[in-house]
């Protein structure tokens, strides 16, 4: 079997607008379900959700039959927990709070193979497609996506350094810690924030590479895709499921 070429790494590195989802729970039918419904990209998350390698791997054999490209976000930048992560399959990753060219080169280590990195080998794996897959270890530096979020004050000042590390594929900014971290917990939407978003945004592209987010505000989703994300997360699983459950409820206990 050949290397599986990473589509959605060559999508955002050509600029081509990449529309996604936020999935939190942590369920194989959720994945699937959500995998028909015609998103480029789904964000599998073990950071705020209770998600962990393993229900990651079902997640992704679950998904995996489907045009949508799976994303996964390992809860900390540690190499041990991005190293199952990969090995379960995931091709591209979203690193959480990356604050300093350090972290960032970390993570780049954490993805790659020595003598590039230091992820550990290992030969039968669903990423090796069980050792089918020919000169997998080879060729999979260059197949795996790394994003790392900017998600704090202090992080903007360093995207452009944090840009320029090699290995580093995109960045994604999130709202609503960047937001906590401006003195505007709770309140991304504050004009500061807002402000503080789009600029990162334009750094971000200025600086050669791929910026995405993630945000339930349809107006600022048009508004950042307007101004350059490429890979554009639009709403989160739970948040779907809440917003129609209560209308519904909302609906009918006003006929009771």
């Amino acid at each position: 079997m050949k290397p599986i070429k990473n589509t959605f790494k060559q999508a955002i590195a050509e600029g081509r607008q990449q529309i996604g989802l936020w999935v939190t729970l942590p369920s194989t039918f959720t994945a699937e379900a959500l995998a028909t419904c015609g998103y480029d990209w789904l964000l599998f998350d073990t950071e705020h959700a209770i998600g962990d390698p393993i229900s990651v791997f079902e997640q992704l054999q679950a998904a995996a039959p489907y045009p949508s490209h799976s994303v996964v976000r390992p809860s900390a930048n540690d190499p041990t927990l991005i190293k199952r992560i990969l090995d379960a399959g995931a091709q591209s990753i979203i690193v959480p709070y990356v604050q300093t060219v350090e972290e960032a080169q970390a993570a780049v280590a954490a993805v790659r193979y020595a003598p590039q990195g230091m992820r550990g080998v290992a030969g039968i794996t669903r990423a090796t497609r069980y050792g089918t897959i020919e000169g997998y270890t080879e060729a999979a530096n260059d197949d795996i996506c790394l994003i790392v979020q900017c998600e704090t004050a202090a992080t903007l000042d360093r995207i452009e350094a944090i840009a320029a590390v090699d290995g580093v594929d995109g960045i994604f900014i999130g709202p609503a810690d960047l937001a906590a971290t401006m003195g505007h917990p709770g309140n991304p939407g504050h004009p500061d924030v807002v402000i503080a978003i789009e600029d990162a945004i334009r750094r971000i592209r200025k600086a050669g590479k791929p910026a995405g987010i993630l945000t339930l505000d349809p107006d600022f989703v048009r508004r950042c895709m307007q101004i350059g994300t490429v890979f554009t997360a639009v709403d989160v699983d739970a948040a779907i499921l809440l917003r129609h459950a209560r209308r519904i409820a909302e609906q009918f206990k006003a006929l009771a």
